[in-house]
Parts: C-alpha cells; structure tokens; sequence
C-alpha cells in the first residue's frame, strides 16, 4: 500500500474554520467542489461532483478542531476502499494540515496527478481559510485531461 501525503500551514487560521472547511457540506463546497452533498458527521455519506465523475464517502471519524477521516466507498476504482485523513495542530500563527490519502493499492500514474490535484485543492482550502474565497471544481486549477 502507499499513500499520498501533504502538509499545508493557514496563517492567523483558527483551528476551528479549518475543521469547519473539512466537516461541513458548505465548508466543503468553498474549496473542493460546489457540487458537494450529503451528512458531514460520523456514519454519513458525502457525495462530491465533479466534470469526470462522483466520489462518495463515508465520514469515519470528526474530532471538532483535531481531525477529520473518510473512506472513499465510489468513484475511480483507484480510490474505493482508500482512506482520506485530515490532521489539526497549531503551530504559533499557523494551523497545520497534515493530509493523507491512504491505501493506495499500487503506485500508478493517476496516484501522481491525483497528488496533484489534491495540493492544488489543498491550496484552495488556504486560500478559502485565509481570505475567505477558495477555488472549488469547476473553478479549480485544471493540471491535465483528467481535471
């Protein structure tokens, strides 16, 4: 198994916007898709929609301020059965997100633009926590033919 990785700092960030850019539909929707859906707390099914395709999933842990866990359930057969994880901690000025997309089956090709993809996102949720605009789909930085 392997595992996508990321660490992202938000300057003069509350712990608390950030949890709540990763825990809720709307926070959600202002920096990863508009088209976001579904019941944000533990035991339920987001759905994300995106030009390419749905991923949907299972919300598996949310510790207000601390961390955030998912299980893909659809979308790419890549993802399904892979875990995303969400980690808080202050450092001085700066929240930190420590990312993961965890449980990759092998290391392919779309493992490398969805890396991609992710720290553009991981970008857009800066921005969004920062400034209070992020850069959600369809309006998020295209890297390839795969968006």
């Amino acid at each position: 198994m392997v595992d996508i990785i990321h660490r992202v700092g938000m300057k003069a960030a509350d712990r608390d916007d950030v949890y709540a850019a990763l825990a809720t539909v709307d926070g959600l929707a202002g920096w990863w898709t508009a088209d976001t859906t579904g019941q944000a707390e533990v035991g339920g099914l987001l759905e994300f929609r995106f030009e390419p395709g749905n991923i949907e999933m299972v919300v598996l842990e949310s510790e207000p301020g601390r961390t955030v866990l998912w299980e893909v359930v659809d979308g790419p057969p890549e993802w399904i059965g892979t875990t995303v994880r969400w980690e808080l901690k202050q450092e001085g000025d700066f929240v930190i997100v420590l990312f993961a997309h965890e449980g990759w089956k092998e290391r392919v090709e779309f493992m490398s633009h969805c890396s991609t993809k992710w720290a553009t996102f991981l970008m857009s949720l800066k921005q969004l926590v920062e400034t209070g605009t992020g850069a959600p789909a369809p309006d998020d930085l295209q890297i390839s033919d795969w968006h």
